[in-house]
This record gives structure tokens, sequence and C-alpha cells, in this order.
């Protein structure tokens, strides 16, 4: 069987989202940073996208965290505030769980992002359940590739299950949280979102108020 070509740009949207996005780092970034970045954001999602509606504002979204990220990096005034990293193996399961959690509890006192280093098409649906459980919004949480832009911006990266695929770069402080893959039934995956959040509690009792 052969394989499928890949998706065509959409061209237009992509134009409206690249606009959205230089206006709002106008001065610093070009528009064809930002065009560049875009383009590359759609490509990695739909490498690995099981539904491709959304596809478009996926992308944005992608390439904003990902302009953010570069903007830290390169020392333009920001919030100050910790930024953390969670990356796992496929950002469906323990990394969309942690940072979903941390958001929950760190009452601004973080920026959070997750990403794998072989993103899955979909966050697994046991995943979306329990984090509705947990009070949590399940319709953002989508897989994302890991980018440099990302790894070089965060103060903390905490890796959970994805070996030696994951990024280590100088002057960061590395955690390893050895977290059971949350493939199971929906009481196990319950069991690894608690211990996930034990962690989270003793991550925020660790950084400075």
């Amino acid at each position: 069987m052969s394989a499928s070509p890949p998706p065509v740009l959409p061209d237009d949207r992509l134009a409206a989202g690249t606009a959205r996005l230089a206006t709002r780092h106008a001065g610093r970034f070009a528009v064809e940073t930002v065009q560049g970045l875009l383009a590359d954001s759609y490509r990695r999602l739909a490498e690995t996208a099981r539904v491709t509606t959304h596809l478009v504002v996926l992308a944005e979204r992608l390439t904003a965290e990902r302009l953010d990220a570069l903007a830290h990096v390169q020392g333009a005034p920001g919030s100050g505030l910790v930024r953390v990293l969670f990356v796992c193996s496929h950002n469906a399961g323990r990394s969309q769980l942690a940072a979903a959690l941390l958001e929950l509890r760190e009452a601004g006192r973080v920026t959070v992002s997750s990403a794998g280093t072989h993103p899955a098409g979909a966050v697994e649906p046991c995943i979306a359940q329990v984090l509705t459980e947990a009070g949590a919004d399940p319709v953002d949480a989508h897989p994302k590739p890991l980018t440099d832009e990302v790894v070089q911006a965060a103060d903390i990266v905490i890796t959970m299950g994805c070996g030696d695929a994951c990024p280590v770069v100088p002057g960061r402080r590395y955690l390893d949280w050895p977290v059971a893959d949350p493939d199971g039934p929906v009481a196990v995956v319950r069991n690894i979102r608690d211990d996930i959040d034990t962690r989270i509690i003793e991550l925020l009792a660790s950084l400075p108020h």
C-alpha cells in the first residue's frame, strides 16, 4: 500500500493566521519568520493528526507558543514566570495530564507547556475523561511535537518516559518522573493522575514564592 500524500497547505487560512501572529509580534519578528514557523507547525501536526478539521487552528496555537518561547530565549520582556515543560513520548497521556494539573494548581505562578518526542495523532479518550473529572478542560489538549524553541525557553524540563529521545539543554533544571504509562482502564488512569498531582504539589512547593 502506498503512503498517503502530504496534506495541501491551506494558503489562505495560513495567511490569515500569519497576519494575526505577525501583528501580535510586530517589531519583534519578521512576517517571513512567522510564516515559516506557521507552515512548519502545520506540516509537523499534519504528519500524525488523525483528524485534520481543525489543523490550521492547532497550528496557529502551536506557532504562538513557539514564538512566545523564541521571544523569551531572545530576551524579550516577558512575564518573568517560571517556564515548565513536560515531555513524554506521545504527548497523549502523561505529559497532557501533568500540564493540565499544573495549570489548575499554579495560580499564575508558571508558564506550562507539554510536547512529545513522537507525538500521537490524538489524546487518548480515557485521558480526556480523567482531565474532565479533575476540573480541566480537555478541549485544547492535543499532541504537539517537541520543538527547539520551547526546550530552549524552559526553566524546568520534566521528562516522563521518553528515554534517550528527551532533550538535554545545559542550564536547565531537569526532573524525571517515572510515572506509569496510562494505558489501561479509567480506574488505573485515575491512580496515575493522582500520582502526577502529588508530584505537581511537591514541584510547586519547591518554587520560589
